[in-house]
């Protein structure tokens, strides 16, 4: 014990490199607080993979959010003003019905005003008629129609008639006899009336070309027409017999005036 005593190296090494008992209270508390700090800061730098990341880096996300962000908005703008002019990209099924509604409403108004005229009836020809025995002297081909108000077929051919009429008027007379008045019982035998309605297409003098009875495409009258505008010496539909309403149904009345062709 002497020997390690006496030796003064040795003895340093021995001497524990902490002594509570030869430091003072603040000292202690100085070494303990440093010695926490030790042991908190490696676990504050492995939790933080980017420790104090640059104050400029974070001005560039903060830029790069405020585009999105810009982006974002002015995009919903945009969609709220294409929104707000008024244009509905989906209506919905009510809106549909009705807009297909109207467009086949109006499509059946046009094809029926376009092929059928509706307004034109026996009465408007028969007003546009030319009288028979004008027609016969003035020097220009006829077409003379046998007709009566109660014949439907008569009736349904009023649209083509008139037509037709129109087409040609300043070329071709045309006459409308109805088949109801005694004045006419000797044009019915001369032209041998049985149906009607009953066409006689009549040359520059008056003589029958050809006739056409009943339901026929307006085809047939039109090209007969025509001929007869161009001075031909046929027609090309002489003889045609479609559906027709019999003339024995006449209802026969008193003539109402001596120049009247109804």
């Amino acid at each position: 014990m002497a020997r390690v005593c006496s030796n003064p190296v040795a003895f340093h090494r021995l001497r524990p490199s902490f002594n509570p008992f030869r430091q003072s209270p603040q000292q202690i508390k100085t070494c303990l607080s440093s010695q926490r700090k030790t042991r908190r800061f490696p676990t504050l730098v492995a939790c933080q993979t980017t420790p104090n990341p640059p104050e400029t880096k974070q001005e560039e996300v903060v830029v790069e959010a405020d585009s999105v962000s810009d982006g974002t908005s002015t995009q919903a703008t945009n969609t709220s003003s294409s929104m707000d002019s008024g244009f509905i990209q989906f209506p919905n099924k009510e809106i549909n019905k009705r807009i297909a509604m109207a467009s086949t409403l109006g499509a059946l108004g046009f094809f029926l005003f376009t092929r059928l005229n509706f307004g034109v009836s026996l009465k408007d020809l028969t007003a546009l008629a030319l009288p028979y025995e004008e027609a016969l002297s003035n020097g220009k081909p006829t077409v003379v129609e046998f007709y009566a108000d109660w014949c439907e077929v008569c009736r349904e051919l009023a649209p083509e008639v008139y037509k037709v009429e129109q087409q040609y008027k300043d070329q071709v007379n045309f006459v409308m006899l109805n088949v109801d008045n005694t004045k006419w019982e000797q044009e019915l035998d001369e032209f041998g009336v049985e149906g009607i309605p009953h066409f006689v297409f009549l040359d520059r003098d008056g003589n029958e070309e050809g006739n056409v009875v009943g339901r026929l495409p307006r085809l047939y009258l039109l090209e007969n027409v025509d001929a007869l505008a161009r001075g031909e010496t046929s027609i090309p539909h002489a003889r045609v017999v479609g559906q027709f309403s019999s003339a024995e149904n006449r209802r026969v009345h008193q003539v109402v005036a001596p120049r009247s062709h109804g």
